[in-house]
């Protein structure tokens, strides 16, 4: 990644806020940070910037749990970015609770000090460069390409973000996220075997062989739907799947 990361550290007490972005920026100096203060200038922050790692209290002024509520405005752009969440509420009650949103990890005030913080921060850190290159990749990977010989374009187009349906010869592909990560999986590996192993890593939850056959499944009656000669994906006995290019021979 060569431009600096975006961090964003939202946390309603000054004191606070600026004791944690003095702390980054001990450890990492190059790093570009914004301090917001209240659930609505966050907000509208997060809908008009990409942060690479967002810091958040859940506590801001009189809104008990303005931090949950941020979260899922963070998960709802579909982006995987980290939140690390700095809060007194009482661990041992919400640190299960901040998991089960999709939050990195959770730190209880009074209860860390700068080198557990700094530690928990950069690796967190490292986590989101890893997400922002994997996009990245993606996105030059299945940006929609220019005209080949013969003016033949690919078959499949895929939002790396995934804020938009895949594309499948120029009809929409209605499908799950989770779908999304499994067909955007198959493709860039197109040809390979794609192990149930491998499928694992992008199904968040039902990590079994049956499920991602489900979502397989669910895979190609959506592009069925739109084409009903589709047997693009190949079932490989015992080890998994693998994108094929029998639907494109097929047709031409």
């Amino acid at each position: 990644m060569n431009a600096p990361a975006r961090i964003a550290v939202i946390e309603d007490d000054a004191p606070t806020s600026n004791q944690l972005v003095g702390w980054i920026r001990a450890a990492r100096p190059e790093l570009r940070i914004d301090q917001w203060f209240n659930r609505d200038e966050a907000e509208s922050a997060l809908e008009r910037e990409d942060y690479d790692v967002v810091l958040l209290d859940i506590e801001l002024g009189r809104e008990r749990h303005a931090g949950v509520a941020l979260i899922n405005a963070i998960n709802k752009r579909a982006q995987g970015t980290p939140v690390l969440v700095v809060s007194a509420m009482p661990a041992a009650i919400y640190r299960s609770i901040m998991k089960a949103l999709d939050a990195w990890d959770y730190l209880q005030k009074t209860s860390f000090d700068e080198a557990e913080f700094i530690d928990t921060f950069l690796e967190v850190l490292r986590a989101a460069r890893a997400r922002r290159s994997e996009r990245e990749r993606l996105a030059a990977a299945s940006a929609p390409p220019a005209p080949a010989a013969g003016g033949a374009v690919r078959e499949l187009q895929l939002d790396p973000l995934w804020q938009r349906s895949p594309i499948w010869r120029g009809e929409r592909i209605n499908l799950p996220l989770t779908a999304q990560r499994i067909l955007a999986t198959l493709y860039q590996r197109s040809g390979e075997v794609v192990s149930y192993e491998d499928l694992f890593e992008v199904v968040k939850s039902g990590r079994n062989r049956d499920n991602v056959r489900k979502h397989v499944a669910t895979i190609r009656e959506a592009f069925r739907d739109v084409d009903p000669a589709f047997d693009g994906i190949e079932n490989v006995p015992m080890r998994g799947f693998r994108w094929t290019q029998a639907a494109a021979r097929a047709a031409r």
